[in-house]
């Protein structure tokens, strides 16, 4: 049997799916009196709802071989299998309204 080579590539040089949001805000301002203002806010935090991949699977210790030495089955190395929080508490879309008085 062969040995199975990788080849030369480093440590930590592949990379995985990228991130990105998109997050839109609205904001008007009001004024109430000659010291009073009033802002209503809008904001939609990852507005176009992007999922957030998480890498591939980098274990190689399921991989299995045919009898000739050739790879028969990767045994899920490169396969995505969750999605990444992005330290948020939810990855869907969000829409926060707010209110601002100033005086």
């Amino acid at each position: 049997m062969t040995e199975v080579r990788f080849g030369t590539a480093g440590y930590n040089t592949l990379r995985g799916p990228g991130v990105a949001n998109l997050d839109l805000s609205l904001f008007r301002t009001f004024a109430l009196r000659s010291n009073m203002t009033l802002q209503l806010r809008i904001e939609a935090l990852n507005a176009t709802n992007t999922p957030h991949f998480a890498n591939p699977a980098a274990n190689v210790a399921n991989l299995q071989l045919n009898p000739d030495g050739t790879v028969r089955n990767l045994g899920g190395f490169g396969v995505i299998t969750s999605t990444n929080r992005l330290g948020r508490q939810y990855d869907e879309r969000e829409f926060r309204l707010g209110l601002r008085l100033t005086f």
